[in-house]
């Protein structure tokens, strides 16, 4: 099976190269992407002449992707499943270069292999980076989402007084209902050690610790209204300067399926 997905892969990745090595090619799959096209529609779109269109549409026929269905041009079956794939490659290049810093500077490894494919998904996300005359930007634009928010979910790498405190004060204030957090045995241990975090977090029925064995290098928070995501440095420090926040439901898909990873 796995020299069968290889196959697969080797073909999709042929295909797609074939396809983005011209533009033609690539905007003439683009156009009917959405609905069938006649060759005026087409000219209009691309504002080519009919040859050049007439060229390109054959060559996608020959390879199957691109059917003539009476007077109007359609993308096969083939033709729609690899167009998809193209453009969630140019919605994730997208997504990955509008936030270039965040992901070139950072640690990525344990952003599993189904979530960094499905990068796209974050494309709307905005990315805050805290200045040197205020360092607390990023912090309290989290903060500030954190208290709107009734049931969070989170995945906790770090012992940050400083977050605990505000999350005690949203859950005293009856504003947080709800508190799931992923967190390491290491900081369980070190919540469980400082007696104010250990009745205001771990004796709190509204607080549900889910305890792992492992360390995490990703700070994921979730909820009905906003995801937002932290990572470390390469050389293994927190980075608290830049987080990545958004709150349209493409990116809250994204966050909730981590979270499912994580879980299970």
């Amino acid at each position: 099976m796995k020299h069968e997905s290889k196959q697969e892969l080797t073909r999709e990745y042929r295909d797609i190269k074939y396809i983005l090595t011209s533009s033609m090619r690539a905007k003439l799959l683009l156009a009917l992407y959405e609905i069938p096209k006649n060759l005026e529609e087409l000219r209009k779109d691309l504002s080519k002449p009919s040859a050049t269109i007439l060229h390109g549409l054959k060559e996608l026929e020959t390879i199957n992707l691109v059917r003539k269905a009476q007077k109007c041009y359609e993308l096969t079956s083939n033709g729609y499943l690899l167009t998809t794939n193209m453009v969630k490659l140019i919605e994730n290049w997208y997504a990955l270069s509008k936030c270039e810093s965040f992901w070139d500077n950072h640690d990525l490894s344990d952003i599993p292999e189904d979530s960094m494919k499905k990068i796209y998904l974050l494309k709307d996300a905005k990315y805050i980076n805290s200045t040197t005359s205020d360092l607390s930007i990023a912090f309290n634009k989290y903060i500030n989402l954190l208290s709107q928010s009734s049931e969070i979910r989170m995945i906790l790498p770090i012992y940050s007084e400083n977050h605990f405190k505000h999350i005690i004060d949203l859950l005293n204030s009856g504003k947080l209902e709800k508190l799931e957090m992923i967190v390491s045995d290491e900081i369980y241990n070190s919540i469980e050690n400082n007696e104010l975090f250990k009745k205001e977090l771990l004796e709190n029925k509204k607080v549900n610790p889910i305890i792992t064995n492992r360390t995490m290098k990703i700070f994921l928070t979730h909820s009905e209204e906003f995801m937002s995501l932290t990572l470390f440095f390469k050389d293994g420090h927190y980075d608290d300067s830049q987080i990545l926040i958004a709150q349209d439901a493409n990116a809250k898909k994204w966050a909730s399926s981590l979270w499912k990873y994580y879980i299970e």
